[in-house]
């Protein structure tokens, strides 16, 4: 038998070739799946934000038709002669303008409006990429025909979730419903609504915050300068105090507020 020269070894070790395959063969398979599984949600994830719709300011461009947009006329809620003077350029479908609507404007309206610290006055500002948009605007103007712009206005932002074109693509059967909810004579309103009477007046609405440079919604124009954005009462109040202050306080011609003007 010929001579042994490797060296001697324990009987209790394995060669090292049966180590290696103990060791690849003991490689968890757990962790196999685990590498799957973070694979398949890096995907999905990616997937999602493809398909998910772009958070962005509102490009001048991917706004409704304002060719032969007349006059524009907002809908105004204070006294006319407030000292200070709120604009608001904002899209019903907007989720923005709904949390202004629906959060921060009833402190507005109690707290600075009602005391006839300002007035305010809202100015449609329809954008494309919401389906949606164009429709409630024309219930919100066809409810004006009839005295009722804020409440509708206020029953629109609180339903948005159910009736913008993200939920459904017949949103008129939400608007008709507002339109009972909010007191007014559904029948007259709809022949408006289906007749779209106020689409001139949306447009020239539209074409008038692009003249004034409005480029995302909710866009404020208090005083002079404009605020793009969400604003808290605490904000409104503060810009409000600070225009009040340099302005000189209107001959008082009485106290109630006044209603959204009719068409």
């Amino acid at each position: 038998m010929p001579p042994n020269n490797e060296p001697p070894r324990d009987k209790n070790v394995p060669p090292k070739k049966i180590v290696r395959e103990v060791r690849a063969s003991s490689r968890p398979k757990a962790f196999l799946w685990v590498l799957g599984l973070i694979a398949l949600v890096a995907v999905a994830a990616l997937g999602y934000l493809a398909s998910k719709p772009k958070s962005r300011s509102v490009d001048v461009n991917d706004v409704a038709d304002t060719t032969n947009a007349g006059p524009a006329q907002g809908y105004l809620i204070g006294k006319v002669d407030a000292p200070v003077k709120i604009i608001e350029y904002a899209d019903f479908e907007c989720p923005s303008c709904a949390g202004f609507a629906t959060v921060t404007e009833p402190d507005v309206r109690t707290r600075i409006i009602e005391p006839g610290l300002a007035n305010l006055t809202y100015y449609d500002f329809p954008i494309t990429q919401h389906r949606n948009t164009l429709p409630a605007s024309n219930a919100a103007a066809c409810a004006d025909e009839q005295g009722k712009f804020w409440p509708m206005h206020d029953r629109i932002f609180q339903g948005q979730d159910e009736w913008n074109g993200e939920a459904t693509d017949a949103p008129k059967a939400f608007l008709k419903r507002y339109a009972g909810e909010v007191g007014l004579d559904v029948a007259k309103w709809e022949t408006c609504y289906d007749a779209r009477k106020y689409q001139k007046r949306i447009s020239a609405n539209l074409a008038d915050g692009l003249r004034r440079g409005v480029y995302s919604t909710p866009t404020f124009i208090i005083g002079n300068k404009m605020y793009p954005g969400m604003r808290s009462y605490d904000e409104m109040k503060k810009l409000v105090d600070s225009i009040g202050k340099t302005t000189t306080p209107p001959v008082t011609t009485g106290g109630s507020a006044v209603p959204a003007p009719k068409k």
